[in-house]
Parts: C-alpha cells; structure tokens; sequence
C-alpha cells in the first residue's frame, strides 16, 4: 500500500498534456505534487532527456528526447517508482472537445436567454404599436442565430433518428425550438402581438444544461482494452545465428529465439531455453509473490523477468498471446457494458411517439373547430413546448451529476454514464484478495535496535516492492539510516553500505538464511527474519458488516493462503483462478439471475472487471483494471464501499422521483394546453418551473450517508 506524500497537502498539482510524438509510460504508483517534482527533477539529469512531463490525473510520463525508452524505464525504477512503457499511437489523448463545445453553446443561450428576456419585460409592461413590433426584431435578432447555434446537438440527433426510421428526445425537443422561434418571427414581421423568443431561447438554455450534465457523467470514460493493448511490447531482441538484433515484436514469428532482459516484459508466449527464470506472473495471477520458473516452462506475453536475463521460444505471436486474449475479452466485456439501455433512455423510447400524435391532434382539432390555422397553430406549438422534455432530460443527469459529486468528495471517482444505475440493481459481490481485501503487513521483530530498524527502513525506502512499503509503513515514525551505493536486484531485494558496513533486505534464499520469506541482515551477522502476513485492507471488515449483500471471494492465490484469509473474513472463496476462470464464475452467477458487483485490482481482474454488472476498482490497482471499473476509491480505506451503494440506490430513487415530477407537471399543464388555456410563453415559464423543481430535488442526494 503506497502511503500519501506529505507534500500532497503543500504542493499544487501539475497536470501537463504530453507533446506530440513523446514516448509514453504509465506510472500506477505516483499519487501528489512531490512525486511529480522527484520524476521531472531526476530526468532532466538523464542525458539525452529534453523534456519530461508528468500527468497526475492520467498517471502518464511523457518523455521528449534522443534517448531508449529502456533508459527511461530504469531511471524511473531508480527513482523507486513502478513505471510501464505505452504506446501513445494505442492510446487516445485527445481533449473533450464535446465538453468544450457544449460548455459553449450553452454559455451563449444563457446570455441570449437574459437579454431576451429584459426586451420581453417592457413588451410585458405594455409596450404597443411600433416599440413592441422593435422589441420583437430586436429579440429575432438575438434569438434565431442563438437558436440556430446552440440548438445543434439537438437538431443533429433528430436528423440522424429520423434519417434511421426512429424518434427519439430529440425529436420533439427540435420541434418544440424551431416551431417555437418560427413562429415567432412569423408574428414579428407581421406585426402581431405575440412573439416567443423568449420561450425558445430558455428552452433551450435549460435543455443543454441537462446535455451538458448527461455529456459530464460520460466523459470519464475510457477503454481498458486500449490500455492492455499500449502495455504491449513494441521492440524486442531475437537471437538469429548467434547475432542479436532489436526487430518490432510484429516481425517475431513462431519458433523464433528471443533474448528477455532483466526488468523486462516478455513480449510473446513461449517455451523458456534458460535453465531457471524468476517471474512476475501478477498479471495472470495478482499475486506479488515471485515465481521460479524451470527450463521448458510455458511463459506469457505480458510477465516480468525479475531475475537475470534469459531466453525463449516463441510458440504464440499476435493475436494469439495470452495477453492480447485478455484484451479481446475485456473489449467483449466492454461492448456488453455499453449496450446497457440507461432509465431515460427507456422512458424516451415511450415518450416521444406520445407527444406528437399529442400536438398533431391538437393542431388538426382546433383547426377543425376554430377554422383558424394561426390559431391552431400556436395552441399546437404551446403542447409541444409544455410537453417538451425539458425536466426528463435533466431528471437523470442532474441527479447523477450530484450522485458523482457527492461520492468525489467522499474519496470515490465514478467513470461510467450509467455506473450509478448498474450498481443500485447489484445482488451479489465476487471480490479478489491481494490488493483489494487484503494487504501486506510486515511485523518488525523486538530483537532489532533502533540502528538495524532505520537502516531497514532505508532499505525499504529503495524499492518499490509491495512488501517495502509495508515495510517502510510499519517503520515510518523513524527517521532512515543514511546509506551508500544502493542497489537492488529485481526480484530478490535491496543492498547497500552503512556505518555498520554491508547491509541487505530481500528474500531468505538471497541472504543465504534458513528461511524463504524477507529478511533483514546487517555486516556479516546472520540475517534476520522479518515475519510477513496479510491483512484486511482498512476499512474492510467494517465495510462486510454493513453491506447486506452476499459475497465471496475469487482469487488467483494458492489454496491454503486464500482459505485462511477467507475464514477471517467469513466468505466462500475460490483459489487459484485464472482470469478465464473469473469470467466463468461471473458468468455462472449471471445464469442464476445475479447482478454482480466486481472489485478488484490487478491486470487478471481487468476482463473480469468489464464483464461483471458493475465494478470498483482501489487506486493501487492499475491502469487497465481502473480503466475497467465503474468507481475508483481514490483513498485507501474501503469503508465507504456501503456509502456508494447506498447513493447509488438513492439516485435510482431520487431519478425516478424526478421522473414523477415530470408526469405530475404533465398531467396538470397539458390539459391546460390542449384546451388552449396555455400560451407559449405560459408553457415556456411552467416547462423552467418543471425543470428547476428537478434540479432542487436531485440535490437532496447530498444527505445520503
């Protein structure tokens, strides 16, 4: 578990888009404006390094520069910061450019709608003749550019639903704009009493601030698929008459000999040649614990060699790695998410046949009776304003909207449009272990002085293994002992020189010590053992006697360790999963009726992640497996896991109060229009009064605890 900088509270953030053409690398680990400092800083001593730029939000460095991306990758590792190479033509950095022209459009109306509004007053006063016929130009002029500008997202939506056969919101809100504004430059030029604009124009300021809100809840979005895919390995080296030559890993064909150095990820699936091998398997498995590897082992694309270099045979390339399959079923996964039919959308498909047969028989009748089309007219566009969907558009988005807030400012980043509504209609959680329920803890023994403990706490501060920092946690009220000529070996642990001459922390076997776990030695004393365990991640215990859903636990750990934790925790579990095994157990549970709720956080849970119902991921976890969940929880703790549930089921029943508001407000102004009781400009007001109503009510989301 990473502990929080102090700086993270002094100094300001500094997020800087990436330049054109810089290499990219992801940075799981760094969490405030010191780590950004300590990355930038060191760099800019790397020679061959013109710029380097940091993004806390995206966690991505961007590198300018001459120089290896290996370079690169060992300086951050030195720097004790886990660090992974991407490739930027894989991601897609772009701007929310929508957002920003949303924002726009809907800033203009705003204006459009107040000065509008203050011309309407005086005609309202009793402006006649002449004056009030200028005050109607005068607001024409104003308002149909505004309309015909702001207006668009509307009118192109209605355009392409029309163009497939289909009505949809848009449709009647289209309508209900260009009839309102035509009409009234209709009675402007030819000098009638009444003119709309002002209805027109606070149509649509109200409609795009409900766009503009739906358009927020989905821009946070991004697809894990295309992080799996930039953590790819684009260069590797093949080994071809005893030559070695660096060729694009496309190029690598099946038999081919290839050369993995230490540090790096092995680029395709093979057979190792290497007699032993020590490997990170935690993107299959989401155990931190390493794993020793025989000659002939099968190894993945996507596994860190930890120890020294060695060699292997590739027996699957592309499309067949075990790392671009995670990838296919996460994107499967992901298209299954989206085709999710969110609550407004449901109620629009029933909504928008209803009112324009409403307004057509409304227009047809009064013209039938009054034999006035004019006047049939106007009592037709005043249904289609006073029925416009102006609350239901903003009935969900303005209750997510604050749903998302409320849940920020309790430590949880929402990412998906319809997260909130997936997550109210959870039944069941399937939860992983390391990382996600349980956390490494380190026991400092009583026989070590104050001397051994700082020099531990050194050590520990020099790498970026989960069980340093644990280490380093346990050790943190101490002030480190000052060392010289550090170096770690991947996989094994940390050396170094102090006063009291060469010292160590790694694995048992590394030391030379009768025990396998970590260890501690100092000079030429034996070394001494550092007991580990595992332990509930804060806040969990808490969060399972809360929560009233049944769980259990799917994990890629052995058998005994993964019971023994599930005792604890009083949960059935399911040991030594693959990620295939993850997605079978979730799509069991689906047969049976279940809506799951996934947490989790390493690489094997990202499929997993993207398949399940709804998804949470911790901030520890990586930058797939976030890109995969639903909700992040920015602090460490999951006691506020009951929180999220509990404003996710109040933003299912507070939307569909609001859609309550809206039929109520219907049911009482649409007589009232029909019957021609109801002016535009009556509708326009009741329709702001609708919507306002809506945006009060979403806010009592807020006294959810």
């Amino acid at each position: 578990m990473t502990a929080a900088c102090p700086a993270c509270v002094a100094l300001p953030e500094a997020d800087v888009a990436p330049s054109a053409g810089a290499m990219q690398f992801s940075l799981p680990t760094i969490h405030c404006a010191a780590c950004i400092q300590k990355i930038e800083r060191g760099l800019a001593k790397v020679r061959g390094v013109r710029a380097a730029r940091v993004n806390l939000s995206l966690k991505r460095l961007s590198v300018d520069g001459g120089i290896a991306p290996d370079a690169i990758l060992k300086a951050v590792t030195d720097l004790g910061f886990e660090i992974y190479a991407l490739d930027a033509a894989a991601l897609e950095m772009a701007t929310d450019k929508a957002g920003r022209d949303l924002l726009m459009r809907l800033a203009v109306a705003g204006f459009a709608m107040m000065n509008v509004m203050l011309l309407s007053v005086a005609v309202w006063s009793g402006a006649e003749g002449a004056t009030r016929d200028v005050f109607h130009l005068i607001s024409a002029a104003i308002a149909v550019p505004v309309v015909a500008y702001s207006g668009q997202p509307f009118f192109r939506n209605a355009i392409i639903s029309l163009r497939v056969g289909r009505l949809n919101m848009d449709v009647p809100i289209s309508l209900a704009i260009i009839l309102a504004t035509g009409m009234s430059l209709f009675e402007s030029l030819q000098g009638g009493e009444h003119a709309y604009f002002d209805a027109a124009v606070s149509l649509t300021f109200f409609l795009l601030i409900g766009r503009y809100l739906d358009h927020h809840t989905r821009s946070a979005a991004r697809s894990a698929a295309k992080e799996l895919t930039a953590l790819e390995v684009h260069t590797c080296t093949r080994i071809k008459n005893d030559a070695h030559e660096t060729v694009p890993t496309t190029d690598i064909r099946v038999g081919d000999q290839l050369l993995v150095p230490s540090g790096a990820r092995i680029p395709v699936d093979g057979a190792l040649l290497t007699d032993t091998a020590l490997l990170d398997r935690s993107f299959l498995t989401g155990e931190s614990e390493a794993v020793d590897a025989t000659q002939g082992a099968a190894l993945q694309a996507g596994e860190i060699n930890l120890g020294a270099p060695i060699t292997l045979r590739a027996t699957a390339i592309g499309e067949d790695t075990t790392l671009r399959r995670v990838a296919s079923l996460v994107e499967t996964a992901e298209n299954g998410r989206n085709s999710y039919t969110a609550l407004a959308d449901r109620a629009a498909r029933a909504y928008a046949p209803v009112v324009h047969l409403l307004a057509l028989f409304t227009l047809l009748g009064w013209w039938a009776i009054s034999g006035d089309f004019r006047h049939a007219l106007n009592i037709a566009i005043a249904v289609l304003i006073i029925t416009c969907p102006c609350a239901l558009g903003l009935a969900v988005p303005a209750v997510t909207t604050a749903a998302i807030s409320r849940l920020f400012n309790a430590g949880f980043l929402v990412k998906h449009a319809t997260a909130l509504e997936r997550l109210a209609e959870v039944d069941h959680i399937v939860f992983d272990k390391t990382g996600t329920l349980s956390m490494p803890t380190v026991t400092v023994p009583p026989s070590l002085d104050e001397d051994e403990q700082r020099i531990a706490l050194a050590l520990a501060q020099h790498s970026n293994h989960p069980l340093s920092r644990a280490l380093a946690a346990a050790l943190a009220d101490l002030k480190p002992a000052l060392l010289t000529n550090v170096q770690e070996t991947p996989g094994q642990g940390v050396q170094a020189v102090s006063t009291l001459g060469r010292v160590a922390l790694g694995r048992g076997g590394w030391l030379q010590a009768e025990f396998t776990g970590l260890g501690l030695q100092v000079g030429n004393d034996a070394a001494i053992a550092l007991p580990t365990t595992e332990t509930p991640r804060g806040g969990a215990l808490e969060a399972l006697e809360t929560i009233d859903l049944p769980g259990e636990i799917v994990t890629g750990d052995a058998q005994k360790p993964a019971m023994a934790f599930a005792q604890l925790l009083d949960l059935p579990v399911l040991a030594q999963a693959t990620p295939d095994d993850k997605i079978e157990r979730l799509k069991h549970l689906e047969l049976e009726g279940k809506h799951v709720l996934m947490i989790g956080d390493g690489l094997n849970d990202t499929a997993a992640l993207a398949s399940a119902h709804a998804a949470i991921a911790p901030s520890t976890a990586l930058d797939a497996s976030r890109s995969a969940a639903d909700v992040v929880l920015i602090k460490d703790s999951l006691a506020g896991l009951p929180l999220i549930l509990a404003v996710a089921r109040a933003t299912r029943r507070l939307s569909q109060q609001n859609f309550g508001i809206a039929t109520a407000y219907n049911i009482v102004a649409v007589p009232l229009a029909v019957a021609g009781f109801a002016t535009p400009l009556a509708a326009a007001l009741s329709m702001s009064i609708s919507s306002i109503t809506v945006l009060l009510n979403a806010q009592r989301i807020r006294k959810v605890t």
